[in-house]
């Protein structure tokens, strides 16, 4: 009970998807979590090699060939609940595996409904840490308005949603918010541009103002469970043609193809 995680939220956590049994860009999530735990003065409890040899034996005690890994380190144990923290404590490793809800085709079409709110988190986005509150009060904001995910906006300016990265198509240019302290480097947007410049797809990371989701063409959020998500509604008004766009549907069907090649082996 006296875990620095479940006293002050003071950990990091990371999101994996497991595709036909192989966990999905296992090394980009292992290097996000390993700057995260520097950011945060928490020692790396295992290597590179020994984080995946104990996931692998994670995903292999569990039924399932696709399945969503949840891995979470905390400072440790304390002997008393004080703010400040000592350098001897010893990082607690939480990982637990649970079926990977499939994709709704639905949504594909239908795309997604979301609301605008103020972010109200702090000034280190960047830093996937567990204490997630705000998090958690504006996706719930979003829901009660029945929409299913929020954008997050500060000083006039799109950052992310509740829980995925932003992308916004305008005039056929695919964009997003550049990384810095205010978003979170998400692995899924990551692999989005990466899939756009081997298929010639034009991007920029770059401010996107509020106003301009009010006239994007597309609107896109991705996460690495929820992958890529259309938002044909926002704030109530239709987003372009108020159906999941063209340039969605290509990026989908790339990213679907580099998933076939995970489950077989033939990428991360």
């Amino acid at each position: 009970m006296l875990d620095r995680g479940f006293l002050f939220g003071d950990g990091v956590y990371e999101v994996i998807p497991v595709y036909g049994r192989h966990l999905f860009r296992l090394p980009q999530h292992l290097k996000r979590l390993h700057n995260n735990l520097i950011a945060v003065s928490i020692p790396e409890p295992m290597t590179a090699n020994d984080w995946g040899d104990m996931l692998a034996d994670l995903v292999g005690h569990n039924a399932g060939e696709d399945q969503s890994v949840y891995l979470q380190v905390t400072r440790g144990v304390a002997p008393r609940r004080d703010h400040a923290f000592g350098k001897d404590l010893q990082p607690t490793v939480f990982a637990m595996s649970t079926p990977l809800e499939a994709f709704d085709p639905a949504i594909t079409e239908k795309g997604i409904a979301a609301v605008t709110l103020s972010d109200i988190r702090w000034q280190h986005c960047h830093i996937k840490a567990i204490t997630l509150l705000p998090n958690v009060l504006l996706r719930q904001q979003a829901i009660e308005a029945g929409a299913s995910e929020a954008i997050l906006v500060r000083d006039g300016f799109a950052t992310e949603g509740a829980a995925s990265n932003l992308f916004v198509v305008s005039n056929g240019l695919l964009l997003t918010p550049p990384t810095g302290p205010l978003l979170l480097p998400g692995i899924t947007r990551d692999l989005l541009l990466e899939l756009a410049v081997a298929n010639a797809i034009p991007f920029r990371e770059v401010d996107i103002p509020a106003e301009q989701l009010q006239t994007a063409d597309e609107i896109w959020l991705t996460s690495s469970t929820r992958e890529i998500m259309p938002v044909t509604t926002l704030d109530d008004e239709p987003v372009g043609t108020g159906k999941s766009g063209p340039l969605f549907h290509r990026m989908r069907d790339l990213y679907l193809a580099y998933k076939d090649r995970v489950r077989t082996g033939e990428a991360d």
